[in-house]
């Protein structure tokens, strides 16, 4: 088997996985649509900051929904004693690390496209404006989301605890990510081009270089303690 034969056999393992249980990928959905929904019933029809506010909207909904699936991240093989037996495959742990990460990255990306769809429906967003420019800002956030949250969700994985410390370990490194998509995306939302978003754009992908680069190199001693 090839590198790239090996990651992907490990990613479609978790994604077959989650598609046959359908637990995490229902949950995802469904807490994502609520948080619009409740955000939606407490702002004021009509609010003329509603261009300011509906950014924090959509990703609060985003993070919030995606940590759903990083808790799930590891789970499985932890719950079915199945852990210690993927890192005794004879592939390099940072394999194992790229698979996990493409896995979360696809259920990211098709959750940030869901959300997305209630987002329009429930804040008169239009969609064909807009839907090319804030695929981009959710891919390019989906993947520094991804790098950071199958590190920490190794990291917590073997943890009582690990729903809350996840979220504990996560968000403070998430900050450049949901400050650069929020302050992007209302660029976009505004009526503006990506262009005018370049700058945060380009904090969003350099983010994602370096953030996947170090978690590829930590991945095989997060996973030896």
């Amino acid at each position: 088997m090839g590198f790239l034969t090996r990651i992907w056999a490990i990613a479609w393992k978790d994604i077959l996985a989650e598609l046959r249980a359908r637990e995490m990928v229902l949950s995802m959905f469904l807490f994502g649509f609520l948080v619009i929904l409740i955000f939606n019933f407490g702002i004021e029809p009509g609010l003329r900051e509603m261009n300011l506010v509906r950014p924090g909207v959509f990703w609060s909904a985003f993070i919030f929904a995606g940590m759903l699936g990083l808790n799930r991240s590891f789970a499985g093989e932890k719950e079915n004693d199945c852990l210690q037996g993927l890192l005794l495959c004879p592939v390099d742990r940072a394999e194992i690390y790229v698979g996990k990460f493409l896995a979360n990255c696809v259920f990211t990306i098709v959750m940030g496209f869901f959300v997305f769809i209630f987002f329009a429906a429930l804040y008169n967003v239009d969609v064909l404006a807009v839907g090319f420019p804030l695929a981009v800002i959710v891919v390019l956030a989906a993947v520094g989301f991804s790098s950071v949250g199958t590190l920490f969700a190794a990291v917590s994985v073997g943890l009582k605890a690990r729903d809350v410390l996840l979220a504990i370990l996560l968000f403070p490194v998430m900050v450049p990510v949901i400050l650069a998509a929020a302050k992007s995306s209302g660029v976009v939302l505004d009526g503006s081009g990506l262009g005018s978003a370049g700058l945060w754009l380009g904090l969003l992908l350099v983010y994602d270089v370096v953030f996947f680069s170090i978690s590829v190199v930590t991945f095989e001693y997060v996973v030896e303690e």
